[in-house]
């Protein structure tokens, strides 16, 4: 093959075509027609792949074929075959363009939806047990912010239950905790109930709503008015337990001075 005729296939290539099926085209261009057999064998392939290769040509309209196995042959079009193909794969990709552009709209919609928080509100004592039962699909520790007597105010005789089942299903927790003597009773249960606290001091830090942030979920139970919240987001989860190991490390400090 002359200098200028090994050029042509990478030419090619850079044009779309893939590197086999410009290779072969050269080859016939070469050889003006020719079997399958004689296609593959001045291309340097296989016969097998020779076959698809030539198919994938004939419907670009680059090759054509006459005759019939074991006669059947192959000819190059003309030059300007190649030319008319990519007229017609660049009027294509406008058109696809075009239609893509219109779609966008809807497109984004559906984006949107998809990576938006969902947000779920629970009303009323029943709705504050549901969003606890959530955090029972934990797959990690929760990290919680707890007011310890709301808790048990709000929903009487329910927790201890919940301790239980939460325990059972190898769900630990961390809890920076108001330091009172209702949470400070539930301190010799921690291993039983696979929990730690870190007590704050209630007169610089009491705050009755509940926050478990757990998974990519953060949970809000608002004792006061009777509201639960789940908001799922994992970007607004990761951030949220970033700023919570903030907090558990200043109330470890605190709490080794309020035991002492």
């Amino acid at each position: 093959m002359e200098t200028q005729n090994k050029e042509l296939p990478s030419t090619l290539h850079t044009l779309g075509f893939s590197e086999k099926e410009s290779i072969v085209y050269v080859a016939l261009l070469e050889l003006g027609h020719g079997t399958v057999t004689e296609i593959a064998r001045k291309a340097g392939i296989n016969r097998t792949t020779g076959y698809d290769i030539l198919d994938s040509l004939s419907s670009k309209g680059i090759v054509n074929v006459t005759g019939k196995e074991p006669k059947q042959e192959y000819a190059a079009e003309p030059p300007e075959s190649v030319v008319a193909y990519l007229k017609r794969e660049a009027e294509l990709a406008r058109d696809r363009i075009e239609k893509a552009g219109a779609l966008l709209p809807q497109l984004r919609s559906v984006h949107a939806t998809q990576n938006r928080p969902k947000i779920k509100f629970y009303e009323g004592t029943d709705g504050l047990k549901q969003v606890y039962e959530d955090t029972l699909t934990s797959q990690e520790p929760i990290r919680a912010y707890a007011n310890v007597e709301d808790m048990h105010k709000g929903l009487p005789n329910y927790f201890p239950e919940y301790y239980k089942r939460r325990a059972d299903a190898g769900i630990a927790i961390r809890a920076i905790v108001p330091h009172t003597p209702i949470a400070r009773a539930r301190v010799p249960y921690g291993e039983e109930e696979k929990r730690e606290i870190a007590f704050i001091p209630p007169d610089k830090f009491s705050f009755s709503p509940e926050i478990n942030i757990y998974d990519n979920k953060i949970l809000i139970a608002s004792w006061r008015e009777k509201l639960g919240i789940i908001i799922e987001s994992a970007e607004i989860a990761d951030a949220m337990k970033k700023i919570y190991e903030l907090a558990w490390a200043e109330a470890k400090r605190l709490d080794s001075k309020l035991r002492n």
